[in-house]
């Protein structure tokens, strides 16, 4: 009797699918995550993040400024847990943040190290080069391509001045196409700013309004080339596209980091550390990698869609936040200059 008591029992565990080791979720409780990462993302993220770990999460979402000012005006009562923002807009000023570094952090290459202390960055986006193959009929590798004659007139960008992705290209072209001993040099050099002005006299005139604009207006063939960020070109190449192509400059790219970030006081610092250490991880990263469109996760080893590039493959031009905050009022100053010359 006893051991048909037995059998049955087992019978019933695995019936049910009892199983010992599996906690429920709650059972370490909710972190709150700031963030203005795509729902679409967050809806890849957050349950695999919770299965993971046995944590839950309460998203709040918003625009990146939106995000920043709310972590500003919560300060001395924070209601999130971890930040996942610009790493741009978390070094503006790290009082709103408590110092932490994964234990994932040596995994990475040193340019993408938590230098700081502050922030563990997880993803990228860069600035690209997209272009309809239909319309043109040669090999795009970079920036010294779009001087081709046979571009003029053809080339989808917006005006640096007002276009948060237009001016990462500008900023992108000087560094890439300048000469000098470092960024500094390189943004003012003659040479780089002959470049550019070249550049903006072979778009004959024409300035687009908006970033939608420009890479739909290369799907559409209004225009053969947009100068565009790899996030929305990507879900043109996961549905196949195949007369899209998406380059990026062999010169060199500037790749925008995001980055997940401890908020001061938060009343689960735990769970806060939980997130970062998984985003940060092998798994974290693949998913990003490997499910999340538009989303390039930093780790050389994960998981990638075979429609995304390797970020080890690209040659990326380093650049800090300090360099961008010290020299945009500069950089925009001449643009704005050499922009009335050209098209007023």
């Amino acid at each position: 009797m006893k051991r048909f008591l037995l059998i049955l029992t087992v019978l019933l565990l695995i019936l049910t699918g009892c199983n010992t080791n599996q906690n429920p979720p709650t059972e370490k409780g909710t972190i709150t995550l700031c963030t203005a990462t795509t729902q679409d993302n967050l809806d890849v993220i957050i349950p695999a993040f919770e299965a993971a770990t046995g944590y839950k999460i309460e998203a709040i979402r918003g625009s990146t400024g939106e995000i920043y000012a709310r972590i500003q005006a919560e300060a001395e009562n924070p209601k999130c847990d971890v930040a996942w923002i610009a790493t741009s807009y978390v070094l503006l000023d790290t009082s709103y943040f408590d110092q932490y570094v994964s234990p994932h952090d040596g995994l990475y290459d040193d340019v993408f190290k938590n230098s700081s202390g502050f922030t563990t960055q997880d993803g990228y986006n860069s600035p690209v080069i997209i272009y309809n193959t239909n319309l043109v009929d040669f090999e795009i590798k970079g920036y010294k391509d779009l001087l081709n004659p046979k571009l003029k007139g053809k080339i989808a960008m917006g005006n640096s001045a007002s276009s948060s992705s237009a001016y990462n290209h500008l900023e992108n072209m000087l560094l890439a196409m300048g000469v000098g001993a470092d960024n500094y040099e390189k943004a003012n050099s003659p040479e780089a700013w002959a470049f550019v002005e070249n550049f903006f006299k072979n778009l004959d005139g024409k300035i687009v309004d908006s970033s939608s604009v420009t890479y739909e207006g290369v799907l559409s063939g209004e225009y053969a080339v947009g100068m565009s960020w790899d996030t929305p070109a990507q879900a043109y190449m996961a549905e196949g596209i195949d007369y899209l192509k998406v380059v990026y400059m062999e010169e060199g790219v500037i790749p925008g980091t995001g980055c997940a970030a401890l908020i001061k006081n938060a009343p689960n610092p735990d769970g806060a550390k939980a997130f970062i250490d998984w985003i940060s991880s092998q798994e974290g990263q693949s998913v990003l990698g490997r499910d999340c469109l538009g989303a390039n996760p930093i780790l050389a080893t994960a998981e990638l869609a075979p429609y995304k590039a390797k970020i080890s493959d690209l040659n990326v031009i380093p650049r800090t936040t300090e360099w961008q905050a010290e020299t945009k009022e500069g950089i925009l100053a001449k643009y704005e200059e050499m922009y009335l010359r050209i098209f007023e």
